[in-house]
């Protein structure tokens, strides 16, 4: 139902409903048009596969807070979580449409086009202005409040983006046709670390 902030259900069937949810935080809105899920113990490419740390925690419950993460020593991402209380699922927020306060989107995304500032988790984070301190929020009660929308019509699925665990299982979402989806990237292969010659 429109409106409804209920995600307890399976991550799977949470993820698609997403699309289309609108995330505010503060002056800034932005519409969700690429999501990917992620399923807890029954996922190799989750944060929480091998269990509860410090880091994840939020990803146990309950659902409709958000869990957000660093990356790359200088990104940080975010998701929802979704699913029952003590099994952890989340549904990362790849991509979407700055709809309100695109000025002060722009500030935040020097340089960025329309199109291009919020397409990709780090790039909507940013245009949101969300950091790790809001980790934990209850987003129907804010700082930052989802509003779920309508599903398009229209859903494409997909690999993962940057995974090496579960790579190819087509738990990416998006609204077809939408230009604010981000570009699919598989993971870098491993390069192997040579040996140090000792023979001299």
């Amino acid at each position: 139902m429109p409106g409804s902030l209920d995600l307890s259900g399976p991550v799977l069937e949470q993820a698609p409903r997403l699309l289309n949810a609108v995330l505010r935080h503060g002056d800034v809105a932005v519409r969700l048009t690429e999501v990917e899920a992620y399923d807890g113990a029954n996922d190799p490419g989750s944060h929480a596969f091998r269990g509860r740390t410090r880091r994840n925690e939020v990803m146990f419950g309950p659902a409709g807070h958000l869990y957000c993460y660093f990356t790359y020593g200088m990104h940080v991402c975010c998701n929802v979580v979704c699913g029952p209380v003590g099994v952890a699922s989340a549904v990362l927020l790849r991509a979407g449409e700055v709809v309100d306060g695109v000025e002060a989107a722009r500030e935040r995304r020097p340089g960025a086009g329309d199109r291009d500032l919020a397409r990709g988790p780090a790039r909507l984070c940013r245009a949101l202005g969300i950091t790790l301190e809001h980790g934990g929020a209850d987003l129907a009660s804010g700082p930052l409040t989802l509003t779920l929308g309508t599903p398009p019509a229209d859903v494409s699925t997909g690999p993962r983006v940057g995974l090496r665990a579960a790579a190819d299982w087509p738990w990416r979402f998006w609204s077809t046709g939408e230009p604010t989806v981000s570009a699919y990237r598989p993971a870098a292969p491993l390069r192997a670390r040579r040996r140090p010659d000792l023979s001299s």
